[in-house]
């Protein structure tokens, strides 16, 4: 369901994203690309200040060699899910929040790798502070959903609602890598 919002932009999108998350070995980055919608995007995250209960971040994305800009406040339901309100930003605007960035984070840098697998969007994040290990996510219809893993995929942990494994928690302490 998509509503528009007056208070962020004409254009911002409202949604409820319920997503599963797991840190995973590190795949061959040429078994990812052999999948269906493969892409893969460099992305830096800044996190700012916001209301108590809520997470905002703006986010550059390059893409093709197409760089694009968003501003995103997330409102968390449970730990499975939140309700997520996007907009389009100008890189401008992008520069200028950035000055805002919320003390004590660092902002976040990684490429994200995306393919589809039996129905499933999968997003890999792979980091520099990581050798051999990345976050995986996907991103559920239904709380009920089971989710399928390629084979080529070994979870290290379900890192499910924990703080420490989100970006913004990441962005205050950048965990050391689980083997």
């Amino acid at each position: 369901m998509v509503k528009r919002t007056k208070k962020m932009s004409e254009k911002a999108k409202i949604g409820v994203e319920i997503e599963k998350k797991y840190i995973i070995k590190m795949p061959a980055i040429s078994k990812l690309s052999a999948e269906d919608g493969y892409t893969e995007s460099r992305i830096l995250q800044i996190y700012l200040p916001c209301d108590r209960g809520q997470t905002r971040r703006i986010r550059s994305r390059e893409q093709s060699g197409v760089t694009t800009y968003t501003e995103t406040r997330k409102i968390r339901i449970d730990e499975m899910s939140s309700t997520e309100i996007e907009r389009e930003i100008s890189n401008a605007e992008f520069n200028s929040l950035a000055d805002s960035i919320l003390e004590g984070t660092r902002p976040i840098a990684k490429t994200r790798y995306t393919f589809i697998y039996k129905n499933q969007l999968f997003e890999i994040d792979v980091y520099p502070e990581w050798e051999h290990t990345a976050i995986m996510e996907t991103e559920l219809d239904s709380r009920e959903r089971t989710v399928e893993f390629p084979d080529f995929i070994e979870i290290v942990k379900d890192v499910t609602g924990d703080k420490s494994y989100s970006n913004r928690g990441m962005s205050h302490i950048f965990p050391k890598e689980q083997l």
